[in-house]
This record gives C-alpha cells, structure tokens and sequence, in this order.
C-alpha cells in the first residue's frame, strides 16, 4: 500500500476546516499509511484551535507554519515536509467522500498518471435565489467552458487541470515546485508544466469532492475579477502560456464590448454588427438557462444576467493584468 501524504493549506478556514478534516478522517484508506500536514498560512481565526483539538486523537496530523501565507508556497513547504510516494493536495472549503482518498491512489497506479482528480460537485453558501443562480452558473458549460472538474463527466478523460490534484511525488522531481509568483493560478501553471513535460492528467468521475463556493453577489464578481486577473498576470513571469484558451475568451469578449461600443460612435454598419453579435450572445445565454427556468421563474432574467456579470467581470480582470503584462515586459 502506497504512503499518502495529505496536504492541506489553510488561512482563516475556521468555517469549514471541521468537516474538511471529519471528511478525511472517515475515508476508507488505512490511516497508518496516511499523514495529514496542514499548512496554515498565519491564520488569526480559530482554525489552528479546530486543528489542535484533533491531533491528540489522531497523531497523524501535522501542523506546520506558512510563513509566506499564499497558496503556492504552503504546497511546496508540504511537499519538502512530506514523506509520501503519493502527495494529495485538498482543499479545506470541501469535503470528501469516504472513498475518495482509495480511489486516486488506485487510478493514479491503475492509468499509469502523473495526477488524477475528480468532480466538483458544487453547493453555495448562500441558499437564496441569486445564491442558487450563482451555483448554477459556476457549473454551466456556458458559463465556465470545458472545465471539465466543474461541469462533470461520464467517463475518465484527459484534461488540462483537475481541482487539488492526486500526484505521484516523482512529479515534483521532474519539474519542480509551484511557482511561488503567481499568487493564484499555480496550479494551473503546474499542470501546464506537467503537460508540456509528456505527463497525463485525468479526471475520473467517480472520485467526488462537495466543494462550498462564495454565492454572494459582491463576492461571485471580486472573485470573478481576481481569476480573470490572474488568468493572465502569469505570463509576466514566465515564457509560456500557463493556462488553457477556455481562460482567455472572457477577455476577448471584454475587448469585443469596449470595441463595439466605441467603434459603433463612428460607424452605424459597427453598429448594427455589435448589436448582432450581443444579440447572438444573449440568445444563447438564454439558451443555457431555459432549463432551470422550472427551478424558478425569476431564473429567466437572473441566469442570463449573471452570465453577463461572470464574463465582463472575469474579462475585466483579464484585461487589467493584460494592460500590467505589456507595460512590464517594455
């Protein structure tokens, strides 16, 4: 049986770190061959309490510092810390099945992978109408693209990423570490890496993570902003394209807007081509939202619009970084 090393970093997750850990505790695999390092990230809520309270019981779990507080850098500190033929990234804003942590190992060894993940099965924090709407939203093809860990599979497939990632540790040997720059995005980057290195990432629809995402309006388009950003940002430090084209069509659509409506002040034919094109846009965002229209009938103005919000805002933040990346590399 192959020694699992479980990392997972953590900063102010005293919301949710309980039944991350209850979820890991309880999963089938023989916990004399798993240790659990949390690496928390200078946290001033109680989570180091939450994580305290169980290590007398389970001697396994490990706590250790994240100086540099950010995501990259607890993954790296976990893995130099870690003793595991297999490193298991988590996310403390999820729970796991009982069976999840037995089923990466086995498909890492059985497809022969570099990482292996599952699908998120996505549940919103905020249980009104626009938090369910949010939901929806962040699971929809139209909304996210291919992104196949959010939108589900029905049979195991090769993708570009998967959400925190099953590795075998001679990964790390190959290519390196996480690239302690790029505040978010590093894993994105990593599995470019890994990719570009002849490595095979899956994802296997029977390994499932409940994963609890922001559903507060104000919340969904920072967040939005802030993966737009960093979507982009990356390429100032590096020499590549870290992520997948999927992440730049909300930026070439945030460019198509801001384009058409000053060109349609010049031109009345650019005029009448952007109202075709946004017409063309709304359609099918209605499209993608007739079939929860059942769910609510508010849905019918809500999905399209928070399409429209989750496009411009993450564009948005695309196109700043985008502004950032030209200026940095004169």
């Amino acid at each position: 049986m192959d020694f699992v090393s479980i990392i997972i970093p953590t900063r102010n997750e005293e919301s949710f770190i309980d039944n991350c850990l209850k979820s890991v505790l309880i999963n089938d695999y023989c916990m004399d061959y798993i240790e659990i390092l949390i690496l928390d990230g200078m946290s001033r809520d109680h989570t180091l309490e939450i994580v305290n309270s169980y290590i007398s019981e389970y001697p396994n779990i490990k706590v250790i510092s994240n100086s540099g507080k950010i995501y990259p850098c607890a993954i790296n500190l976990g893995v130099k810390k870690s003793k595991g033929d297999v490193i298991l990234i988590l996310g403390a804003h999820a729970t796991y099945k009982s069976d999840y942590i037995s089923k990466c190992v086995k498909y890492l060894i059985e497809l022969d992978a570099d990482n292996v993940g599952g699908v998120l099965k996505t549940v919103g924090l905020n249980t009104s109408i626009i938090g369910k709407a949010i939901t929806i939203v962040l699971t929809s093809p139209f909304g996210v693209g291919n992104s196949t860990f959010r939108t589900g599979s029905d049979k195991i497939v090769e993708v570009d990423t998967v959400f925190g990632g099953c590795y075998k540790r001679n990964v790390f040997d190959r290519i390196g570490f996480f690239n302690e720059n790029l505040i978010s995005s590093s894993d994105m980057d990593f599995n470019t890496r890994l990719k570009k290195s002849g490595g095979k990432i899956y994802l296997v629809p029977e390994i499932i993570v409940t994963y609890y995402t922001r559903s507060a309006f104000m919340k969904f388009f920072i967040n939005n902003i802030r993966n737009g950003y960093w979507a982009i940002y990356p390429m100032r430090f590096l020499d590549y394209i870290p992520v997948s084209l999927r992440h730049f069509i909300p930026l070439l659509f945030m460019i198509g807007v801001l384009g058409g409506i000053l060109l349609s002040q010049v031109s009345i034919l650019v005029f009448y081509l952007f109202v075709a094109v946004l017409s063309i846009y709304f359609v099918a965002a209605l499209l993608a939202s007739a079939k929860y229209f059942k769910k609510s009938i508010v849905n019918v103005f809500l999905l399209p619009f928070l399409f429209v919000v989750l496009h411009l805002s993450y564009g948005f933040g695309s196109l700043i970084a985008l502004i950032k990346v030209l200026f940095s590399k004169r």
